[in-house]
């Protein structure tokens, strides 16, 4: 059995037509804490708008905490043409023995509605799916964001229904859509 800890020894990195998805790295600060700090971000987020940089350079190094303890952390996704951190995705929870992963993303307003987004998940699932051997990739958003289970719907990814009060958010328990995609080659149905 693969365990996807392995697959991020050395971090992969991985290339789409318009995005590169690499390590976050310290000098992605000011390009982070551009978009994390817009209300309209996070609006959908389990984390609050970001108030100064500081909240961003905390943020950073959880993330490499992560990097150094579970070898699974985000991706930062690099705009190829700017070489701007446009935003992250990661397989935020994962199960070895059950061979499924879930995956979290986020992206810098000036960039949505453009397909970066679908760009990037659509390369992930293309890893999972290969080089983990995943059998499944969920992902989960709120059911008045739109832009997020567009994302999920375009690369793939089929509604599987409604948890109602699942997730305590902002204070605010909140009810969420669940969508996944099934590795067609290991998986008949």
């Amino acid at each position: 059995m693969k365990k996807i800890e392995d697959a991020f020894e050395p971090f992969p990195e991985l290339e789409t037509d318009r995005t590169r998805l690499r390590r976050i790295r310290w000098d992605d600060l000011e390009d982070m804490y551009d978009y994390c700090s817009v209300p309209e971000v996070s609006k959908y987020t389990v984390w609050d708008v970001h108030q100064s940089r500081d909240d961003t350079r905390r943020f950073i190094e959880f993330i490499m905490q992560r990097y150094d303890q579970q070898k699974v952390g985000p991706w930062g996704i690099e705009d190829k043409q700017s070489g701007a951190l446009i935003g992250t995705c990661s397989f935020i929870q994962w199960d070895n023995r059950s061979q499924k992963a879930e995956l979290g993303y986020v992206l810098s307003n000036r960039y949505w509605n453009r397909g970066y987004m679908t760009e990037a998940i659509g390369r992930v699932i293309e890893f999972g799916f290969n080089r983990l051997q995943l059998v499944r990739i969920e992902a989960k958003c709120h059911p008045d964001n739109a832009g997020s289970f567009r994302v999920m719907e375009k690369t793939g990814m089929k509604q599987e229904g409604r948890l109602r009060s699942y997730l305590k958010v902002k204070d605010r328990f909140e009810d969420i859509l669940i969508y996944s995609i099934l590795n067609p080659s290991l998986v008949q149905n």
